[in-house]
């Protein structure tokens, strides 16, 4: 009879011992649920630069949505290389964000030969903002129209320039589409960044130049650039009386500066699509939309896939931009 009882009790334990076991998982999921700390947002670019000022916002808006610290973490250098790289070696659980863009996640993998990351290694969760280039020249130059510079161009081949905010930079790489595109000649002159390439043509030191509108905004606003074109689908709301490129005569000359939020490829899918989620909800805010229409930006939200799939579009057409004017970064 205690042998019964014994075995009875054993087998009692067995079972309440499979249960808790089986019931660990929940638990421990409810434990660690994102997010149960601070988030990070790497950002590779500087501080109040055209990248940090969005992100921001956004860094902003998610930490009132999700209850925790949204930091954000500057490392700007080598064309978004640094940020990407620091972004990358952190733990893969969805506390630390990489604030992609354009120039790491579109155009570095045509322009270095050698390069420490692949797009495989991130992935793609939302687009933050868009913003066209404009293209801008100095308000004291004769030329009022894209057609008025094509043929000023053509007249002096090779003698004028136009700048941008470094080599590989999407100001760079438009300069060299548009000579592509209509078959003139220009020197390139590359500054460290936005602000030095505009004090460039405000002093008529370069003829021209493709900018971010969010940079170009207040200088055309303030009567001291003249607004030819912006490389948009659409005209824009901040600049109604510009048109299009394909308005001005080009077909397809589109050109978008963005930012989305990316992880690192081996974070946890659960986690991804919390953090999905959550950004899903912050970029319906009307107000942080209103403040990204404000700087000039097109608002973002689109979902993963499609994120993704414009990501892979962009660097396939930055790559033939670049391998067509030989350019290498290396």
């Amino acid at each position: 009879m205690q042998a019964f009882y014994r075995a009875k009790r054993s087998v009692v334990m067995a079972t309440a011992l499979t249960l808790m076991a089986l019931a660990l998982p929940s638990i421990t999921h409810a434990q660690v649920a994102w997010p149960a700390r601070p988030i990070t947002i790497v950002v590779p670019g500087a501080a109040g630069g055209t990248i940090d000022i969005p992100i921001r916002l956004l860094a902003q808006k998610l930490s009132a949505r999700v209850g925790q610290p949204v930091v954000v973490d500057n490392r700007p250098g080598s064309g978004g290389i640094i940020g990407t790289q620091a972004a990358l070696r952190a733990p893969a659980d969805g506390y630390t964000l990489l604030a992609g863009n354009v120039g790491p996640q579109a155009i570095n993998y045509s322009a270095y030969k050698r390069l420490t990351y692949q797009p495989s290694d991130l992935t793609a969760v939302t687009d933050i903002i868009a913003f066209p280039n404009v293209l801008v020249v100095n308000a004291r130059s004769p030329v009022r129209s894209v057609a008025d510079l094509v043929a000023q161009l053509k007249q002096q081949p090779g003698k004028l320039s136009f700048g941008s905010a470094g080599i590989g930079q999407t100001s760079h790489l438009v300069g060299e589409l548009f000579k592509l595109r209509t078959g003139t000649d220009a020197i390139h002159v590359p500054y460290k960044g936005s602000t030095p390439a505009t004090t460039a043509l405000l002093a008529e030191e370069t003829s021209f130049q493709f900018d971010n509108l969010t940079q170009a905004l207040p200088y055309i606003r303030a009567g001291k650039l003249r607004a030819l074109a912006v490389t948009a689908r659409q005209r824009m709301p901040s600049l109604p009386e510009v048109p299009t490129m394909e308005q001005a005569g080009f077909d397809n000359f589109l050109s978008t500066a963005w930012i989305g939020i990316f992880v690192s490829a081996k974070t946890p899918q659960g986690v991804v699509s919390d953090l999905e989620r959550q950004l899903a909800a912050v970029m319906r805010d009307p107000d942080l939309q209103e403040q990204i229409r404000q700087m000039g930006g097109i608002p973002g939200g689109q979902s993963p896939e499609k994120f993704a799939a414009f990501v892979a579009s962009e660097r396939d057409r930055w790559g033939e931009v670049i391998r067509a004017s030989h350019m290498t970064l290396d």
